[in-house]
């Protein structure tokens, strides 16, 4: 038979003892499992079986009736059960079996609780010495942190130091740039100017139609204002394209300096944590993740290059504007010094020139009529070429606005082709028109000219004296000052 109470998982583990008359002692039955690990599926969350057996085992087991133990046979048949003690008593276990218990869990008890305090002790260490180790590593890092956030901030001030010098420095060859730009621009003036004298005289009819030492002269200033002009223009583009270096080298030190302020910003975030500090999180994997890309080593070099390739581009920059100084101050002297010459001989020329008067009248009235009907016809080629530009514009605009049409409906159609067409064709005729509109010009241009001689044919001497006092020298007088030239203003 099954002892009442009996614990169920251990009936599964140990062999099934003998049947017995009585139920055993509580004590010797829990003791028999001191050293047993019970069975805990992780699907069940009551606690372990001795709980349960205790309760059982609490229970007062009775017998059954005699009469149902052995059933067919009647009552008077059945021996009765005679005790072997006085007073129905019965004896499960020995006194020394008793004490022997007793010693038994006391023993087990103080082993039990010794090595509960052995394991306490192990884990108050171990649980300082994670933490001494914790907070080492941590100090460590924080104070890595603190000399990387140190290194920044050293590079940081370089950057902004070189920045500001080498935007100085690019202010200033800016300057030296407009003020080339102007004297560029300033020597067209005088160039027209000599050239226009050039072809004023060159409208001078017979005997004084001669190569005198004012065209000489003119000539002269003609070719020394070209080469002013090809040396400014090569120090122009010398200028630009060293602007474009010192552009180059204030991206590479702002971009630089922006890494530098984001990361002087993220590892003085990092540094400032704690871990009481908000926002810090689990992320799983991230340390496995090597994202970087330099050294220390390389890091310094590259900002270390960065901050010398400026300072060389700073250095060429001012050598440059000196060398463009020196070329401004010399080209307008230059300049200066045969535009007075080309004055005095115009001065010595004028007063040579004697009165002369012969009038031609063939064909001037006819050349005038001409230019106005060539000017007449200008005007409605223009007037022409503004209606078909008008039109270009609304056929352009319609695809252009069909190129919004969603997804499919982005249809190649009759219209989109035919659009297509109209673009094509207007701009075919705009062509023609504006070639018809040049040649109209040009030819504009030439009757103009041949007006200019019909009439310079008219008063041959007057003229030549009208060109050369009146037009020549009156367009010279208009010649910029040399503080125009040196692009001061």
């Amino acid at each position: 038979m099954e002892l009442y109470g009996y614990p169920l998982k251990a009936k599964f583990t140990y062999p099934k003892p003998p049947p017995t008359k009585i139920l055993p002692a509580t004590s010797t039955v829990a003791a028999s499992y001191k050293n047993r690990i019970p069975y805990q599926p992780e699907s069940i969350s009551l606690p372990w079986m001795p709980n349960a057996y205790y309760k059982a085992a609490a229970l007062n087991p009775t017998l059954a009736p005699l009469s149902e133990s052995f059933p067919g046979l009647p009552p008077t048949k059945i021996i009765p059960f005679v005790s072997e003690r006085p007073n129905g008593v019965f004896t499960r276990h020995t006194l020394d079996d008793w004490h022997r218990s007793n010693m038994t869990n006391y023993k087990e008890s103080e082993t039990t609780r010794h090595n509960a305090e052995r394991l306490r002790a192990d884990l108050n260490r171990t649980i300082k010495d994670v933490y001494q180790q914790a907070k080492r590593t941590q100090g460590e890092s924080t104070k890595n942190l603190g000399e990387r956030v140190n290194d920044i901030e050293y590079w940081k001030s370089e950057l902004c130091l070189e920045l500001d010098a080498m935007i100085r420095e690019t202010n200033s060859l800016t300057d030296m740039q407009k003020r080339l730009e102007r004297a560029l621009a300033d020597t067209e003036g005088p160039f027209q100017v000599a050239h226009k004298c050039l072809l004023n005289r060159e409208k001078r009819m017979g005997i004084d139609l001669v190569h005198d030492d004012v065209e000489k002269q003119l000539i002269t200033e003609i070719k020394i204002i070209r080469s002013v002009r090809e040396r400014l223009q090569q120090c122009l583009n010398t200028v630009n394209a060293q602007l474009m270096c010192n552009k180059e080298a204030r991206q590479e030190l702002e971009k630089d300096l922006a890494d530098k302020q984001m990361g002087h910003h993220i590892d003085n975030k990092c540094y400032q944590l704690k871990n009481t500090s908000r926002g810090i999180h689990y992320y799983r994997g991230v340390e496995r993740i090597d994202a970087t890309i330099s050294v220390p080593e390389t890091w310094a070099r590259f900002t270390d290059n960065n901050i010398f390739r400026s300072q060389s581009q700073r250095a060429t920059s001012a050598k440059l504007r000196a060398s463009t100084e020196s070329i401004l101050m010399g080209t307008a002297d230059e300049m200066w010094r045969q535009f007075s010459k080309v004055n005095d001989a115009f001065t010595s020329r004028i007063t040579e020139i004697a009165n002369a008067k012969s009038k031609i009248q063939t064909h001037l009235a006819k050349t005038r009529q001409e230019i106005f009907q060539i000017e007449t016809k200008i005007q409605v080629i223009q007037k022409t070429i503004k209606d078909k530009e008008v039109q270009l514009k609304v056929a352009q605009t319609r695809l252009d606005e069909r190129t919004r049409r969603p997804n499919v409906e982005l249809c190649r159609d009759t219209a989109q082709i035919r659009l297509v067409q109209e673009v094509n064709e207007i701009n075919e005729t705009l062509r023609n028109l504006h070639q018809c509109l040049r040649a109209s010009e040009d030819m504009l241009q030439m009757l103009v000219r041949s007006k200019a001689v019909l009439e310079h044919d008219l008063v041959i001497k007057n003229n030549s004296l009208f060109i050369d006092q009146e037009r020549c020298m009156g367009m010279r007088k208009t010649y910029p000052s040399t503080v125009q030239i040196l692009g001061y203003v």
